[in-house]
């Protein structure tokens, strides 16, 4: 491994670790795990903008309720099963099975749909040892999982929508330049032949009025569907497949979703399953690897290191930090015994975008020195500085961050 590599970065950067008697389970550490609300809470706001009622569902499920499904007979042999004894569980792999659940509760009306759920839901899947990557790829990962129960005139356009953000979201994190490819019907599946032609039809035409041309992958898709695959590529050139969107026809019919059409017969709706990232660590670590380590100011676990010339600012170190938290950036302070070169290279060594440091003088006039990585610097006002860090953590300051 190179000192580039994620999995190097997040034991020097003291964001998580893995251990050989828990093989594809991560510990996050404070650090890593500040990263990863960050990420999360960023996804969870677009969303909510764009439409979605975010849900929550169990991890253990009965085998049964996996068999309906179908996912048993696909997956089963990639599923954590528990026996409590009186009936066979599962650990759920993904979530889309629970979201039909929540959309069966109540009798509901063409009127409702599209009708959107989103999920950053707890996923299991018993991956062989030799493809376990790091945080690339896990046993346990949590997945930015949605899905939208729709009639099927609403299926281009939503299609769309989500294709749209998704777009919005990659070129803001900075990543402008993606693929997409349309995952067409595989040897083995469900649902009829007209009805895949048909779904195959709606992506390609969802993609080509966002302006996109997929290439084809014959036989990749889902067992219930085609899907449409997003790969990003970073800066080094190298291409990471992250978001998917797929259409299915084959679920609702299984778990019994259906709704009450126009003239008050029995419909069934059409779902849409689509993820940006697809697990949150994976995209982690892209965005570590694509950054070299040094993630923009945003998303950096530590955003600010506060530290003292001398132990005689101590009590105005105490206020800068408090003014940098109170304004929603994440400070920490470096005032140990060390010398302040000590301490300014520790804050280097993991990554720390800024340093704000006070002297005499500084506690004097209420000002800080801003040092950035690059080495540039600028002797502020406390006021100025918050305002300014502030206005850099800010969501729509990501395009500025981004490379």
């Amino acid at each position: 491994m190179d000192d580039l590599d994620h999995r190097n970065l997040g034991v020097k950067l003291k964001l998580w670790h893995l251990q050989e008697d828990a093989p594809g389970m991560v510990f996050w550490h404070p650090r890593g795990y500040a990263v990863y609300r960050v990420l999360e809470d960023y996804v969870r706001r677009k969303m909510r903008r764009a439409g979605y009622a975010e849900v929550r569902t169990p991890q253990l499920l009965p085998k049964e309720f996996w068999g309906r499904s179908g996912h048993w007979d696909k997956f089963g042999e990639h599923m954590f099963r528990v026996d409590d004894g009186e009936q066979a569980m599962a650990l759920k792999p993904m979530s889309c099975p629970c979201h039909v659940q929540i959309f069966n509760k109540g009798l509901r009306s063409w009127r409702e749909l599209p009708i959107r759920y989103a999920e950053f839901g707890a996923c299991h899947r018993n991956e062989p040892s030799g493809s376990l990557h790091g945080i690339m790829r896990t046993r346990a990962f949590e997945q930015d999982d949605a899905h939208v129960f729709c009639r099927e005139q609403h299926v281009e356009d939503e299609v769309a929508r989500f294709i749209t953000l998704l777009d919005e979201v990659y070129r803001e994190l900075g990543f402008p330049n993606y693929e997409v490819a349309l995952a067409t019907r595989p040897a083995v599946r469900a649902g009829d032949e007209a009805t895949w032609d048909w779904s195959e039809a709606k992506l390609g035409n969802a993609a080509r009025q966002c302006a996109l041309v997929p290439q084809i992958n014959p036989g990749d898709g889902a067992f219930y569907g085609p899907k449409l695959e997003f790969a990003l590529r970073d800066r080094l050139g190298r291409s990471w497949q992250c978001g998917t969107v797929q259409l299915d026809a084959v679920l609702p019919r299984r778990l019994e979703a259906s709704y009450v059409a126009p003239d008050g017969s029995r419909a069934w709706p059409m779902m849409i399953h689509h993820a940006i990232f697809g697990s949150l660590g994976r995209m982690i670590a892209i965005l570590l690897e694509h950054h070299g380590g040094a993630l923009p100011f945003w998303l950096s676990p530590d955003q600010v290191a506060v530290a003292p010339i001398s132990k005689d600012q101590a009590g105005y170190c105490a206020d800068v930090l408090a003014a940098f938290e109170d304004a929603g950036i994440r400070a920490v302070a470096y005032d140990g015994a060390d010398t302040l070169s000590r301490r300014i290279v520790a804050a280097h060594e993991i990554a720390v975008p800024v340093m704000a440091i006070v002297g005499e003088r500084e506690m004097r006039d209420g000002r800080v020195s801003l040092r950035e990585r690059d080495g540039s610097q600028a002797d502020v006002p406390l006021t100025k500085a918050v305002s300014r860090l502030q206005a850099r953590a800010r969501p729509d300051a990501l395009k500025a961050e981004a490379l």
